[in-house]
C-alpha cells in the first residue's frame, strides 16, 4: 500500500494540518504523517509522541480505515532525491483563509488561556 507523506512539526495540529491532508485524501489517497522529532522549545512546545498521539486522537476513523498513519522521524535537515525515483513532489497551496491559520497564533492564545505554558 503506498502512501502520500507529509512531514511537519505539527505544534499544534489544526485545521490548515487538516486541510493539508484532505487534498490527498479527497483523491482517494493514503496519507502517513510523519512527526519531526523536534526539541521543546517556545515553537515547540509539545514532544513528539504527545503529538503523534494528538494527530491520532483527532483521526482516529480515518486510522481505523488504514487511510491515515502517523510516525515520529527523526528531525530532518532536508528532503533529497535522485531521479527516477517512482514517487512524486507535489505543493498544496491552501486558499487565503487556510493559509492564514497560524501555529504560532494558536499556541500565543493557549499561553494566554494558561492550557499551555
Amino acid at each position: 500500500m503506498k502512501y502520500s507523506m507529509f512531514i511537519g512539526r505539527w505544534q499544534p495540529w489544526h485545521a490548515g494540518h487538516r486541510w493539508l491532508i484532505d487534498q490527498r485524501l479527497n483523491e482517494d489517497k493514503n496519507v502517513l504523517i510523519c512527526v519531526r522529532e523536534v526539541s521543546k522549545d517556545d515553537k515547540n512546545p509539545y514532544n513528539p509522541l504527545d503529538v503523534k498521539e494528538n494527530i491520532e486522537k483527532e483521526l482516529r476513523d480515518l486510522i481505523q480505515q488504514n487511510r491515515v498513519k502517523v510516525i515520529v522521524i527523526p528531525d530532518i535537515e532536508s528532503v533529497n532525491y535522485g531521479r527516477g525515483v517512482g514517487y512524486d513532489i507535489i505543493e498544496h497551496v491552501p486558499p487565503q483563509k487556510v493559509g492564514e491559520i497560524s501555529a504560532t497564533k494558536i499556541r500565543e492564545e493557549l499561553v494566554n488561556k494558561k492550557i499551555l505554558k
